[in-house]
């Protein structure tokens, strides 16, 4: 893999992330929502709540047709936008209401590779960073796979989070560490997004060893649903990332009015709340885990 000279500028979401662990001494939350479900205006709407309520990072999703690593929960909210018309275009205009509403809050883009590749690397690049976002998450492209994705992301100033899983061989590890902007994305455990009793149980040893491979900051995600589980893994890991547990409080079988919006609305809050709770909490009530990224040195979501 050819080396990358990165811009001078900082990475927003690794700035974030050492912020919250020097100054505040917990991890950050990532959360996701896909942009257009139920519709436009009420993912902003949503993504705002998220914001309102404690997550720190946004992961703005792109609903694609062929969504082979996304759980059930995920899949009908991803239909329930392209059946709305949602289209790659959209996101930009999110972006850019959320870069006013809360320009100290990273939002990075996650998508499959084929939007970015039919709209152009480096054209979707310009236009996310114009747009204020911070990046991209890419979780079905690997970086032996990426070199017009690096040389764009890299021109433009933007992060761009790679994912290693359980199967991740060391070789793996370092390769995708070396090609990562901003945090690695560490999927708990093999198999599809979803809303899970417990996480993986090779998720620490995961963050562990992708540490070993010179990562700064890593992020788990893939199955967390509850405070007390984004607390577990805050205890060890740079970032906690939930997905399914917020979209779940917005799905429905039928059109809401503004009554039944504003509900689901509250719901994700409090879900939020609690999941924002856990992760503030991780390392005070367990002061002798391990705490964050304090020891570094110097593949589905």
């Amino acid at each position: 893999m050819s080396t990358v000279t990165e811009p001078a500028t900082g990475s927003r979401t690794s700035d974030l992330i050492d912020r919250l662990r020097t100054q505040e001494n917990r991890p950050a939350l990532v959360g996701y929502l896909p942009v257009g479900f139920p519709t436009v205006d009420r993912s902003i709407e949503a993504i705002k709540t998220l914001i309102d309520h404690g997550v720190d990072i946004v992961e703005l999703g792109i609903p694609y047709t062929d969504p082979v690593l996304d759980g059930p929960v995920v899949q009908q909210a991803a239909q329930g936008a392209l059946d709305a018309g949602v289209r790659v275009k959209d996101v930009f205009r999110v972006l850019r209401e959320l870069s006013d509403y809360a320009p100290h809050v990273p939002v990075l883009v996650m998508t499959y590779w084929n939007p970015v590749l039919k709209y152009g690397a480096d054209a979707f690049a310009r236009d996310l960073a114009a747009a204020g976002g911070a990046g991209l998450i890419t979780p079905d492209l690997i970086p032996d796979e990426g070199p017009d994705w690096i040389a764009a992301s890299t021109a433009h100033g933007l992060d761009r989070v790679f994912l290693v899983a359980p199967s991740s061989t060391p070789e793996r590890l370092r390769r995708t560490v070396d090609a990562t902007r901003g945090f690695v994305y560490a999927a708990s455990l093999m198999g599809v997004t979803g809303v899970r009793t417990e996480v993986g149980s090779r998720a620490e040893q995961l963050v562990a060893d992708t540490r070993a491979a010179g990562a700064a900051n890593v992020c788990v995600g893939l199955g967390v649903s509850t405070g007390a589980q984004a607390e577990e893994i805050g205890r060890y890991a740079d970032g906690v990332i939930v997905g399914s547990a917020l979209v779940r409080p917005l799905l429905s079988d039928a059109t809401l009015d503004e009554a039944e919006w504003a509900d689901r609305l509250t719901k994700l809050a409090e879900v939020t709340e609690d999941l924002a709770a856990g992760v503030r909490s991780a390392r005070t009530t367990a002061p002798d885990a391990p705490a964050g990224a304090a020891a570094v040195p110097g593949e589905a979501p």
